[in-house]
């Protein structure tokens, strides 16, 4: 019996490693072993970061909530539950691009909570 080779497949598996790694430094999108090892740790960071992206999100929301809201004479915390006392029910991503965009309005949403506070 004829010894079994990888042949079409062995190189199609590795091609395909080596495409992931393009653009890599180094011997590590060059050679398939430190290619694949570099790949793997990738798709580690990638999995991981998919989760971190959500939380780096959510502290700049804050963080832009904050300062807009200290401009307005009033603490994030306090903000935030004034908001929830007088029902508005707006999340932080709207909050922080109205902040941004357009002061008016968030001066509007922070009286509003300041008087449903009081």
């Amino acid at each position: 019996m004829p010894r079994v080779k990888g042949g079409t497949v062995t190189r199609k598996r590795r091609k395909k490693v080596l495409k992931l790694a393009k653009g890599y430094r180094g011997a590590k999108h060059l050679l398939f072993k430190s290619a694949n090892a570099q790949v793997m740790v990738s798709y580690r960071y990638a999995f991981r970061d998919r989760r971190a992206k959500k939380r780096d999100f959510r502290r700049l929301w804050i963080a832009r909530i904050n300062a807009a809201a200290r401009l307005n004479d009033i603490s994030y915390s306090k903000l935030m539950h004034g908001l929830k006392l007088a029902n508005i029910d707006m999340n932080r991503k709207m909050l922080a691009d109205i902040a941004i965009s357009d002061p008016e309005s968030f001066t509007a949403l922070a009286d509003t909570a300041k008087k449903a506070l009081a």
